[in-house]
């Protein structure tokens, strides 16, 4: 659809990317916009945007905790909060909290949505990452090794 047009919104792309030759910015239109806002207030924490202090989801409130079923139910009201008050193209169907891996460091946030204005539904499986950078030391240990030879 052209993004003149889009009556549910057209934004930037996440990450910004740019085009070379004419210098403007990737512009997202639709569903598209709306999965990655969700993705951006999901990784925003509070007070990060000057402008908006209170945009985004404070996720971080899993670090370090042992995973009951009390966090999980905190961490997914915090969810629908934040998408309640930021994201008011969607309605939020389910919230699913998988914790399988959890011992590896990985919790999968599986939100279902329906968009408002074409009453279409989706979902969005965002990764939430406990512990990051684990790879950094094994190839800095690596490198080590082959200086030391």
């Amino acid at each position: 659809m052209n993004s003149d047009q889009s009556f549910l919104g057209t934004g930037w792309s996440f990450p910004p990317s740019f085009d070379n030759i004419s210098g403007t910015v990737q512009l997202v239109s639709e569903e598209i916009d709306i999965s990655q806002s969700l993705e951006v207030l999901l990784s925003t924490r509070p007070g990060e945007r000057v402008m908006q202090p209170a945009f985004g989801c404070n996720l971080d409130v899993m670090l370090f905790e042992p995973m009951t079923t009390t966090l999980i139910a905190y961490v997914k009201d915090l969810i629908q909060t934040a998408v309640l008050y930021f994201e008011p193209r969607i309605d939020m169907d389910t919230i699913n909290i998988n914790t399988v891996n959890a011992r590896d460091g990985l919790i999968l946030i599986e939100l279902q949505y329906t968009v408002l204005s074409t009453n279409s539904r989706y979902n969005l499986v965002y990764p939430y990452y406990l512990d990051e950078g684990t790879e950094a030391d094994f190839t800095l240990n690596i490198n080590l090794k082959k200086l030391l030879v």
